[in-house]
């Protein structure tokens, strides 16, 4: 069939890795295109990935989501759009765990969205949708020919099987409208510009800052490699050589285990592979094998033409020279990232640096052209990375944590509604969008644990039902629920005597019930584990240098009459706070003792307290048995084990050395009476 010559091209995610190296490809290659350039500069894109074209007069930027239906039939029509080359989508597996639903919303809808404008306007010649190899599935491990186009979709994943049913719309729209569709599977890309959360820059970031590269499982799983530059090419031949109606692989026969990639880059930076890669935990459902067969490309006049030792070189080389292209990354680099959304996520709204020039941009939200981004007022909206939605207001912890949130800098509102009413929950996710959920909220007692005898229900209300249901919208949302929690849910037992140093871990189930508020802690945390958005912070007896609270737990035992003497776990919240807005940012999940590693008794503390602040300050002690006698529950005495917690954050201080740091210390030439 003859040549296909386009005029105006719309390229949707056009800022993103693998589209901004076609668009940039094509700017070079064809003066007379005109081409329209549309992203919402999602946490993957990158308007300085368009730089090499940012004096081409034939190139128009247009900052906006495909999911907008007026945007959409809005720029067809005003730019006689004639072909489309459609890239935007969420494309990172680990993603699609856990936030599935927006990547239903933007590969499926989104996709959608276009297919209807283009009916509406009808003057689309090519609509090249740009699909994935795993919608596949995994390939046999002893296949000597790999998927051909034809080859039945088996998708293994939330995000492969979003892409399959956006090619199920794509295929309904040219059998049903007409439409002259062309789809294209590909095989991993590599290169220049990619957000380092893909396999090869995140391996390169993390050579450079001489940390571990973290493999998933035992490193067997084998991936093809294809360079940017390969696959840009290839889609230039698609777009004037492809035949409508027909898919085309875009592959290679040259496969990788990932453990091999890790060590090509490890020689790369002269490093040791045994001691710099680390094996973690696999990620669910990790397909072991894709192989493409590429034969009806080949057979339009294309092949790769990048060796993979050139190409990682290559790779290598551009981000040893721009370290600090995508800013802060720390959350893309952890082992197994869920970017509900990216923490540390810089402005890439704007070109920075000398070497800007001026870029012409529409806005849709104003309808308006955007200044130069070099002026001083650039016209891209500035993004936070972060905002937090808190619940617990008028609560110790919800108190602090918003007072730490405005010393950092991070946008944070307090929930307005009721965590037992779910319409409410809905409403403030729906007016705060925020990227992650605290909740501080839970019923501790009034002035003690004593006060949830008698207050059962509203005790289950809260640290039962109002958990779930928050845990419950945050998951529908995509989004990380930080759940203070408490540790109060054991005591010493025999395989965890007291002053043994064996301390309870995440993984024991509790021992204690003897108070109506453990047990509802202990039940809600059952029930939390089913819920893989939940970060459970286990917290004990927890003290802050605010010497004059009521709750912190230095002046609740300073003001008893007795107290008894035995050794605990507790939390100070001057460090261990600010290290729970550190775990948001990086996504952790599942269960933490939230504690300083050690222990301490209640005369331990009191006698810092005298040392430090009170010489006069005098005390006398009972035992368990005198204590029950005035207490309407029991309490709990134990050890947790905070190795967890002080391997992730390795500056974390004993429970001492951290009294001393945060609360004596400040505090001595501050008290009064």
């Amino acid at each position: 069939m003859a040549n296909y010559t386009p005029k105006n091209i719309l390229v949707t995610g056009a800022a993103g890795f693998i589209a901004s190296h076609v668009v940039n490809r094509l700017i070079r290659n064809y003066s007379d295109y005109k081409i329209i350039v549309l992203d919402k500069l999602d946490y993957c894109s990158n308007i300085k990935n368009l730089l090499p074209s940012k004096s081409s007069p034939n190139m128009k930027f247009v900052k906006g989501d495909i999911a907008s239906a007026d945007l959409v039939n809005y720029l067809l029509v005003a730019e006689s759009i004639d072909t489309i080359m459609h890239f935007a989508a969420q494309t990172h597996v680990d993603n699609s765990f856990g936030n599935s639903i927006k990547f239903t919303k933007s590969n499926i809808a989104g996709t959608h969205v276009l297919l209807e404008a283009c009916k509406a306007t009808g003057k689309i010649k090519r609509f090249i949708h740009v699909s994935t190899d795993e919608v596949y599935g995994e390939t046999d491990g002893d296949a000597i020919v790999g998927n051909h186009e034809a080859s039945q979709l088996l998708p293994t994943n939330p995000y492969s099987a979003s892409k399959a049913g956006a090619e199920m719309l794509i295929m309904a729209y040219h059998r049903s409208y007409g439409l002259p569709v062309i789809t294209t599977r590909g095989n991993n890309v590599y290169g220049p510009n990619q957000f380092p959360e893909k396999l090869i820059p995140k391996f390169i970031l993390l050579a450079m800052q001489g940390k571990h590269l973290p493999i998933h499982g035992d490193g067997s799983h084998v991936r093809s490699y294809l360079y940017c530059e390969d696959v840009a090419e290839a889609f230039e031949v698609i777009l004037h050589k492809g035949e409508v109606g027909h898919v085309y692989n875009i592959g290679t026969t040259e496969e990788m285990r990932v453990t091999d990639v890790a060590k090509d880059i490890c020689k790369l930076f002269s490093k040791d592979p045994a001691t710099n890669i680390k094996f973690v935990e696999n990620r669910p459902f990790n397909d072991q094998r894709y192989f493409l067969d590429d034969l009806k490309l080949r057979k339009l006049g294309w092949s790769a033409r990048t060796t993979w030792e050139e190409g990682l070189k290559k790779t290598m080389e551009w981000y040893v020279n721009n370290p600090d292209w995508w800013g802060d990354v720390s959350g893309a680099l952890l082992p197994h990232p869920r970017m509900l959304m990216m923490p540390g996520q810089t402005d890439r709204g704007q070109l920075n640096g000398p070497e800007d020039g001026k870029f012409a941009s529409h806005d849709v939200s104003s309808n308006t052209l955007l200044r130069d981004p070099s002026s001083k007022r650039s016209g891209f909206p500035k993004k936070h990375s972060l905002k937090f939605l808190i619940y617990g207001r008028t609560g110790w912890l919800g108190g602090q944590l918003g007072k730490l949130c405005e010393k950092q800098g991070i946008p944070f509102e307090y929930g307005r509604g009721r965590l037992e009413d779910r319409s409410s929950l809905l409403a403030d996710i729906r007016n705060v969008k925020p990227t992650h959920v605290f909740n501080a909220a839970g019923l501790t007692g009034k002035p003690n644990a004593d006060w949830c005898e008698s207050h059962k229900a509203e005790t289950i209300r809260t640290n039962v039902a109002g958990a779930l249901t928050l845990a419950e919208v945050c998951r529908e949302h995509g989004l990380l629920m930080m759940h203070f929690s408490s540790g109060c849910i054991y005591e010493y037992d025999a395989a965890h005597p007291e002053g043994s140093g064996i301390g309870f871990t995440e993984n024991d189930k509790p021992n204690f019930a003897g108070s109506f508020f453990s047990k509802t802690r202990a039940m809600a945390e059952e029930l939390l584990k089913e819920y893989d958005n939940v970060c459970i912070l286990r917290g004990r007896m927890a003290i802050s240098s605010d010497l004059k609270h009521p709750s912190n737990f230095i002046i609740k035992i300073s003001r008893y009459s007795k107290v008894v003497n035995i050794l605990n776990s507790m939390t100070v919240l001057d460090e261990l706070l600010p290290i729970s807005i550190e775990m948001a940012k990086r996504n952790l999940k599942g269960i933490w003792n939230f504690t300083n590693p050690g222990v301490l008794s209640h005369n331990d503390v009191l006698e810092m307290y005298k040392r430090y602040i009170n010489p006069e300050f005098k005390w006398a002690n009972f035992t368990l048995e005198e204590q029950a006698k005035v207490l309407a529950s029991a309490r709990s005495n134990t050890e947790l084990d905070a190795t967890k917690l002080k391997t992730e954050f390795p500056e974390l201080l004993s429970i001492k050395e951290s009294l001393i740091k945060y609360v004596f210390g400040p505090n001595m030439k501050n008290f009064t009476e």
